[in-house]
């Protein structure tokens, strides 16, 4: 049975997105509030979502940033000590990289909605590639007998190329983020699952449940159909929320992997 969140490991985590918080609202302070001086995000030109973009507020779209450190969170749970199963075949070098990935997910979404700028959008997708990446390495891992370091190389390599695309390709971000997903779901649960001793895979299948809601909320909100533009209950601070809790699902189904079939 895989091992429960200590008091203390939340109470550290946290801290730790606090001042992970505390750390983004110093840059922000630092380059803005004047974002109309960068090249804005590309996704301007349909309103960026629902929420009311604030002209010359220091934070942009405040619910869609503020929710987007649910991945910060959910990344510091998977670094800090008592956070993590002794008796897991996850070992600590693959742990702490899925935490600092989420991490980067988070602080690159709050940074694209705080400014609405280019710059914040590329880091915003460096972050769903860095994920993609992870899930679709991991399964390979598995699947080929990868050892954890190689693996958490060959992860290193496929984020510089995914970037490298993604500066050389940025309009088709969103067609590889696909492509890189639906890649890794089926590595995963075709090859890599049936490797995995004592794997949970309901922990898997509840994390997809929970992305399909959330991207189903994802199209609402930026179809204007769920839209209440000066609201902070945004769709789009839900599908963070969700998506926070889809790879928090995801981390405890690797985590389920018991120990003593991993890869050599």
């Amino acid at each position: 049975m895989t091992q429960a969140i200590s008091l203390r490991a939340m109470g550290i985590a946290l801290g730790l997105t606090a001042l992970s918080a505390l750390g983004v609202l110093a840059a922000l302070s630092a380059l803005g509030p004047d974002w109309a001086r960068y090249l804005p995000a590309s996704c301007t030109a349909t309103h960026c979502f629902c929420e009311f973009p604030r002209p010359g507020a220091l934070i942009v779209q405040p619910a869609a940033t503020w929710s987007s450190f649910a991945y910060v969170l959910v990344g510091w749970l998977m670094i800090v000590p008592g956070a993590r199963d002794s008796g897991s075949a996850l070992g600590p070098v693959a742990a702490r990289t899925l935490g600092a990935t989420a991490i980067l997910v988070g602080v690159g979404s709050a940074l694209m909605h705080a400014t609405l700028t280019l710059w914040g959008q590329f880091l915003d997708v460096v972050g769903m590639y860095l994920i993609g990446s992870f899930e679709l390495v991991w399964a390979l891992a598995r699947w080929r007998r990868i050892g954890e370091r190689r693996a958490v190389a060959l992860f290193a390599a496929l984020c510089v190329v995914l970037v490298a695309l993604l500066i050389a390709l940025p309009e088709v971000r969103r067609w590889l983020f696909a492509v890189l997903l639906i890649g890794a779901i089926v590595v995963e649960l075709v090859f890599a699952r049936p490797l995995r001793p004592g794997v949970r895979v309901r922990l898997f299948l509840a994390g997809l449940a929970t992305m399909a809601v959330a991207f189903g909320i994802w199209i609402l909100d930026q179809n204007g159909t769920l839209c209440a533009p000066h609201s902070l209950v945004q769709g789009h601070a839900v599908w963070h929320l969700l998506g926070a809790t889809s790879l928090g699902l995801l981390y405890a189904y690797y985590r389920s992997e018991r120990a003593g079939g991993e890869a050599a």
